[in-house]
């Protein structure tokens, strides 16, 4: 997220109440997840595990809970809970904003575009020309939707990032501030939930079809012409590239990519990156002639067993 105007380091300081490392005229220009910082964005870390990719991020100021050496170039925020603080700067540049309208009078609606009754269009949406908006479409603040866009009954655009901490008294939830960007020529199925990024964009490229009862998580990026089959659930920040088929009720983790054209066949359950161009199905997920491979060997255990008892007798 980039902030309306740019921010001294010691006006974000006063805001959430920490101490700085840095000039107090270096300049925030906004925030952002690890992996989408830009210079002038605050990123946050709060776990030794990660200071080292935070400190060497693109971020140039640093929301950390322990007083480090400083790299050169950048300004750190030094705060008892990163998490909580950033957090509130959400809360501050990017406020809840309750509707009293069914279509916000900020939305933007183009030409030839239908929205059905009892659809709900947030604050600063965006819908371009000639799509159609179903009934019962919810479509949350700052989304944009762009020209030529069909969307069924009882889809979600825009719901929170499923992240959270996990304090002692329950979990803490991330509060997100991103959006949900459907380009051109895209259909979303019934029933499909596409949640928005925690600080950017979760995106959905053009020519891309959808079927009923899709799970898309947050930072997410589906290349063109895609076809992803129903039940399918994916995590937050998997990027899948163009032209990839994915058939129902496959399982996605987070943070993978899914190479150019791959197939990933009905119910598999992908965990690591694959390559594009090839054919996927099981769990976990492998190529088809990995996974016969394995399948054969598993099919002569009873035998190569059979023989050891054999042998144990003579």
């Amino acid at each position: 997220m980039k902030f309306l105007k740019p921010h001294t380091l010691k006006e974000i300081a006063q805001l959430i109440d920490c101490s700085f490392i840095g000039d107090t005229e270096f300049p925030v220009l906004g925030m952002n997840e690890i992996h989408v910082v830009e210079p002038g964005d605050i990123v946050f870390v709060d776990h030794p595990k990660y200071y080292d990719k935070a400190l060497n991020s693109a971020a140039t100021i640093i929301l950390i809970n322990k007083e480090v050496d400083c790299p050169e170039g950048k300004a750190l925020l030094i705060s008892h809970d990163p998490f909580r603080d950033f957090n509130k700067l959400t809360n501050h540049f990017k406020p809840f904003q309750s509707s009293n309208n069914s279509i916000s009078t900020s939305a933007v609606i183009g030409k030839n575009t239908v929205i059905q009754p009892n659809s709900f269009i947030g604050h600063n949406v965006v819908i371009g020309d000639n799509s159609v908006i179903h009934s019962n479409v919810s479509i949350y603040d700052d989304a944009i939707i762009g020209n030529n866009v069909t969307i069924h009954s009882g889809t979600v655009l825009g719901a929170n990032a499923f992240y959270y901490k996990n304090r002692p008294e329950g979990y803490d939830r991330l509060k997100s501030c991103g959006r949900v960007v459907i380009e051109d020529n895209v259909d979303i199925g019934a029933g499909c939930t596409i949640d928005r990024g925690v600080t950017a964009d979760t995106t959905i490229k053009k020519g891309t079809k959808i079927d009923n009862l899709v799970q898309i998580g947050h930072d997410t990026i589906i290349g063109e012409k895609c076809l992803i089959a129903s039940q399918v659930g994916i995590a937050g920040c998997v990027v899948i590239e163009d032209e990839v088929t994915i058939w129902g009720q496959v399982g996605i983790t987070s943070g993978i990519t899914i190479g150019k054209k791959a197939v990933i066949s009905a119910k598999a359950g992908v965990s690591k990156s694959l390559e594009g161009g090839k054919s996927y199905f099981g769990i976990p997920a492998d190529d088809f002639r990995s996974k016969y491979k394995e399948i054969a060997s598993i099919r002569k255990i009873p035998e190569i067993l059979e023989k050891l008892k054999q042998n144990e007798k003579k």
